[in-house]
């Protein structure tokens, strides 16, 4: 039986050791290490340790003892749950020590890339649709005109590039969580995986929201519950947010030449989710180039990372990337790159009405009483001032802003034309020559 997560099929748990895929060296290496390490003595334990199921670890286990690696500790006894123990030997605890020399991983058995990549396809974010009703509930408290959400629901669905262009403050950011809320569901996200010999750690606590488990139905008569491959993590879709400190090297396999292991870059940890470069431009790297090392992945659903030897292998990319930026498109890529983001979104300041909407539902959040005259101060004596340019950012600014005041002169919570015009002064740096 194929268990899903909301819609997506787990990975199946491997029934033999032939199944595995996997070098049998480098899973008796694995083995050993662990118990060196973890000093796991019980099959079950040993299983819980390489997120194997007992069979397939006894299988192992009983290729290491014919290997005299490992022996048993003696017969089976009730108080420890009679189960056999077991031990390395002088030869398994020389061959751990080596082993470790020439890699420090053990723990989760890792999941051959082939394999991974198939699940992959089970769980792509290009799998989703997404619903308007279900995008602006995502999108939360945002009041967003009906046609910004016609242009963001068919990028989603898509999993394809969008890019987000406009003037500052008007919730690009917030936008961008908005979508990755709206994905919903859960997928596995492998522990490590496996290429060429070596391992590249993928789940990594910062980037990836494990899932609650499931809670089993009593009145089921077949357990659904922990029956995918352990070797997976059931996690949120993943979100990797960057901004001006993303850097290339920063979408390469990261080595450690102590440990002698590979952590995954974050694109690949983000397989599956959202990848969110903001504040584009501000970065030490020119977005021309930044967009440059995207242009594979975009266009071919692939990516290419290279070992410390220099050989250079495909990973799936399967990852909606946004963009988001405050200059004009135009002003930071050629056509050529332009072309290859599917989707150009413009994210403006909004409408005097939505501006009015968004200022009083923050003042009812914040228990700001409304004030009509100050209302009308505002909009007209104050916005003249800069064109009548509204920016989504502004209302909980100003009241933030008179909160402060009030809290600072002892006065209840109010908005008085006086209050906002102090407010107003906080939100702009006046023109004016410093002497130095």
């Amino acid at each position: 039986m194929n268990m899903q997560a909301s819609g997506v099929v787990a990975p199946p748990r491997p029934k033999s050791l032939a199944e595995m895929q996997l070098p049998l060296p480098m899973m008796r290496d694995i083995l050993i290490k662990t118990m060196f390490r973890m000093s796991a003595t019980q099959a079950s334990d040993i299983a819980g340790q390489i997120c194997l199921p007992i069979n397939v670890t006894q299988e192992l286990i009983d290729m290491a003892r014919g290997q005299l690696l490992l022996e048993a500790t003696g017969t089976l006894s009730a108080t420890a749950g009679n189960e056999m123990g077991y031990q390395l030997t002088e030869a398994g605890r020389a061959r751990a020590a080596d082993a470790l020399k020439q890699s420090e991983y053990f723990g989760a058995m890792p999941v051959p890339l082939d394999v991974y990549s198939a699940q992959i396809k089970r769980q792509s974010i290009r799998n989703i649709q997404v619903s308007r009703a279900r995008l602006e509930e995502a999108m939360g408290d945002l009041i967003l005109p009906p046609a910004l959400i016609g242009s963001l629901g068919p990028a989603v669905s898509s999993g394809r590039s969008v890019l987000m262009y406009g003037p500052p403050g008007n919730g690009k950011s917030s936008i961008s969580n908005g979508i990755r809320d709206a994905l919903g569901d859960k997928i596995y996200v492998p522990r490590a995986i496996e290429y060429s010999g070596q391992v590249i750690t993928v789940y990594d606590p910062i980037v990836h929201s494990q899932a609650e488990a499931e809670v089993q139905d009593p009145n089921s008569l077949r357990r659904t519950t922990g029956m995918f491959d352990t070797r997976y993590v059931r996690c949120e879709r993943p979100t990797v947010i960057t901004g001006g400190e993303l850097s290339l090297d920063m979408l390469d396999l990261v080595y450690n030449p102590t440990a002698r292991t590979y952590q995954a870059p974050l694109q690949l940890k983000s397989s599956g989710g959202v990848f969110i470069v903001d504040d584009l431009g501000r970065q030490a790297e020119p977005p021309q180039s930044l967009v440059n090392r995207w242009i594979v992945p975009l266009e071919e659903n692939k990516d290419i990372l290279a070992l410390q030897s220099g050989e250079k292998f495909e990973v799936p990319f399967d990852t909606l990337v946004i963009f988001s930026t405050n200059f004009h498109p135009n002003a930071i890529f050629d056509q050529a790159a332009l072309r290859r983001i599917f989707f150009k979104i413009k994210i403006d300041g909004p409408s005097q009405e939505d501006f009015i909407k968004i200022f009083s539902l923050v003042a009812r959040k914040k228990n700001m009483p409304l004030d009509e005259r100050t209302l009308v101060h505002l909009l007209k004596d104050l916005y003249p001032q800069i064109d009548n340019v509204y920016a989504n950012y502004q209302p909980v600014f100003l009241i933030d802003q008179m909160i402060a005041i009030c809290d600072f002169e002892g006065l209840p919570y109010q908005m008085t034309p006086e209050l906002m015009d102090r407010a107003w002064a906080n939100m702009f740096v006046k023109e004016e020559e410093i002497t130095r």
